[in-house]
Parts: C-alpha cells; sequence; structure tokens
C-alpha cells in the first residue's frame, strides 16, 4: 500500500536540495545540472529510494534520477537521501505521463521500472508503465543503445509487459520468471517490495528490451 497522505509531505519536498522542482527547464540540460557528462539514468516509480540509491553508490561515474509521482512516498526516499554523501543522485515528483517534457532526445542512457502499479482494470491498460504508449515514450528519451530493465511479482503485468515489448516495435533481451534463481541475479540489487516479496515466496519477474529501431549493443 503506497503511502500518500502524511501531512507537510510537499512542503518538505518543496525545500529539498535534491528534488528538481523546474524539470522542464532541464529538458536536454541535465549534464550541465550534474556538472559532469556521466550518462543519466532514471528510476520510474522510485518509492521509498533504497534501489536507486544503492545503484548511485555502486555507481558513483553514473548520475541518477529518481521519478515518483506521490510526496508522501517520495519524502521517505529523501529521509535515505541526507545521508548519502554523493552528488549524482536527484528526485522528480511527477507523473511518468509528461517524460517526454523532462527529457530530451537520447538524453537517458537506461531506465529502470520496479514493481511499478499493475493497474489491474482493463480499461487503465494505459496506464501501466510498460503499455505501448510507455514504450514509445520511453523510445524518445533513451539513446540508441539504451535499455529499458523491468521487474515485478505480478505474472499477470509481466505477462502483459512481455507482450507490449514486440506491440511496440521493441525486441526483448532477457527474460526471467524467476529472477533470484537466474544468472541475472549476480549484480540484482533489491527494492523493499523485492525483499518483502520474496520472503513470502513471490518468484521475481524481470526482463530487459530496447527499441529495434535503434539496436546497438549495451546493456544496463
Amino acid at each position: 500500500m503506497r503511502l500518500r497522505n502524511i501531512k507537510g509531505s510537499r512542503e518538505v519536498i518543496a525545500a529539498n536540495e535534491w528534488v528538481i522542482h523546474d524539470e522542464t527547464a532541464c529538458k536536454g540540460q541535465w549534464k550541465k545540472h550534474f556538472g559532469s557528462d556521466a550518462p543519466i539514468y532514471i528510476e520510474i516509480g522510485t518509492g521509498k529510494g533504497q534501489f536507486i540509491m544503492e545503484l548511485a553508490r555502486r555507481n558513483p561515474d553514473k548520475n541518477f534520477i529518481g521519478i515518483e509521482k506521490y510526496s508522501s512516498v517520495l519524502l521517505r526516499a529523501l529521509e535515505k537521501r541526507q545521508y548519502y554523501e554523493g552528488n549524482n543522485l536527484y528526485f522528480i515528483r511527477m507523473d511518468a505521463e509528461y517524460i517526454e517534457d523532462v527529457f530530451a532526445k537520447d538524453e537517458v542512457a537506461g531506465i529502470y521500472l520496479n514493481f511499478s502499479d499493475p493497474w489491474p482494470k482493463e480499461r487503465h491498460a494505459k496506464r501501466r508503465l510498460t503499455s505501448r504508449q510507455y514504450w514509445n515514450r520511453y523510445g524518445h528519451i533513451l539513446k540508441p543503445d539504451g535499455r529499458v530493465a523491468f521487474k515485478t511479482d505480478n505474472r499477470d503485468l509481466f505477462t502483459f509487459s512481455l507482450e507490449e515489448v514486440g506491440a511496440a516495435g521493441w525486441r526483448l533481451e532477457h527474460v526471467s520468471f524467476d529472477l533470484h534463481q537466474s544468472h541475472f541475479c549476480e549484480n540484482n540489487i533489491m527494492t523493499e517490495y523485492e525483499e518483502r516479496f520474496s520472503k513470502e515466496g513471490h518468484p521475481i519477474h524481470y526482463m530487459t528490451a530496447y527499441n529495434v529501431s535503434r539496436p546497438l549493443p549495451g546493456d544496463i
């Protein structure tokens, strides 16, 4: 269950130095914002921040942006951020639907989607972060060799996502219906949800995909 209504969360976020508040003005200028030419990776639906925080720690030569829609959830990530001394991690509070307003063509090196909202009702399929509509958005901002990596415990969402990859003109690269029992797990970073679901015995599904129209070698 997502936290949505912590009193004062918006005010805390508005005053936090690690949250970008003029994100549309940064479009095409993210390297200038970070002050480096390091590649930029984003996590959409960053939740409480455990995954992207550890990713930033392990990769000080790369830059990261966590995107979260809900203020009260982002607040938890910012609580963790205060203990991280690196300068390669920022956050944005926004709806991913507007991602093309924030990132320019070829500006993003890779995208992570972790335990995204399944939107189980069929009429809401377009809202799923792995719908063909979103794959098209990702294709507009990713570099030619960019990848999207997706993890979920929801088998129905995973099956839907596999189908949408092809429908959007993308190609699957890696697929596992049980990530923790596969060789893809070697450098895996677990999210808070992943830790909980794994303890409960749920297999974690995983895939990476790339845009077929721009098939250059690379990985995330």
